[in-house]
């Protein structure tokens, strides 16, 4: 894996200490999501789950706020790029690019490093459908977060409704999706839409890192395992997951990163691992 890093139209990324940071980065439209930037979150996190020297990836907005969602210039020209004589290859067309752009989020579920996203200002339509992506979400006082596209007449299609629900109950998710009303920092916690809330977006960007440091420190080959384990058990049985889990540890628990972690724990040191 080449360790150059990639350069995007849309978002930043940089690399430090093992922490791979995607900035979305279109803060003059409120990092609206247009095409390109669906495309660029989706190369990014491949590249994330590919880098040997990444850990841990987090997740935040340039400006003024997380994201405003899908951008509705990009929307009202969806017409021309799926228009066919045929209207039944009219509404393939648009399937398959539905299809296209829950990939696209599900890049981060695939990604075998753990993904924080740290949430600032707003975070609207298509950026819950991302967060909710993520293996942890935080947020500073001032977000606030809705399901918009209730309010432009459609039904959220690229992973809210399917993984809300897990995350904050099925009654709180309905009224939401409903409503589209707003929740800040403050509920999105006491809902559990977010595990902590920090008081400006400086301390949550720090807050944030010193998390992702934290399991930067871990076994990556464990940290991966649990990530791997964990999205297996959401989407399976209890004795599906127990067999996976049994089966997964067959295969990988007798690995160096088991033996340093032992050393370093009796030798009251921290461990050093192998990416």
């Amino acid at each position: 894996m080449s360790s150059t890093l990639p350069s995007f139209d849309t978002l930043t990324l940089s690399v430090e200490d093992h922490i791979a940071t995607v900035r979305l980065n279109r803060p003059e439209k409120m990092n609206a999501m247009n095409l390109a930037m669906w495309h660029d979150i989706r190369a990014a996190f491949q590249w994330i789950d590919a880098a040997p020297q990444v850990r841990v990836a987090v997740l935040e907005g340039e400006g003024k706020a997380f994201t405003s969602g899908i951008d509705l210039q990009m929307m009202m020209s969806l017409g021309g790029q799926i228009r066919d004589d045929c209207d039944g290859r009219t509404r393939e067309a648009l399937r398959r690019l539905i299809l296209d752009l829950q990939d696209t989020l599900s890049s981060l579920e695939r990604c075998r490093k753990p993904v924080l996203a740290a949430v600032h200002g707003a975070c609207v339509g298509g950026g819950i459908d991302l967060i909710v992506c993520a293996d942890m979400r935080y947020c500073s006082a001032d977000a606030w977060f809705s399901i918009k596209e209730i309010d432009i007449g459609m039904v959220a299609d690229v992973g809210t409704l399917q993984r809300l629900p897990r995350l904050i109950g099925d009654g709180m998710a309905r009224e939401l999706a409903y409503t589209a009303r707003r929740v800040d920092g403050a509920e999105a916690r006491q809902i559990g839409l977010v595990n902590r809330v920090f008081d400006t977006p400086e301390a949550l960007r720090a807050g944030v890192r010193e998390i992702a440091a934290a399991i930067a420190a871990k076994s990556p080959l464990s940290v991966r395992g649990v990530k791997e384990m964990l999205g297996y058990a959401r989407d399976h049985t209890v004795a599906d997951g127990l067999n996976y889990n049994a089966t997964w540890n067959a295969a990988m628990l007798m690995s160096n990163d088991l033996q340093e972690a032992m050393m370093a724990n009796m030798a009251k040191r921290a461990a050093e691992f192998k990416d």
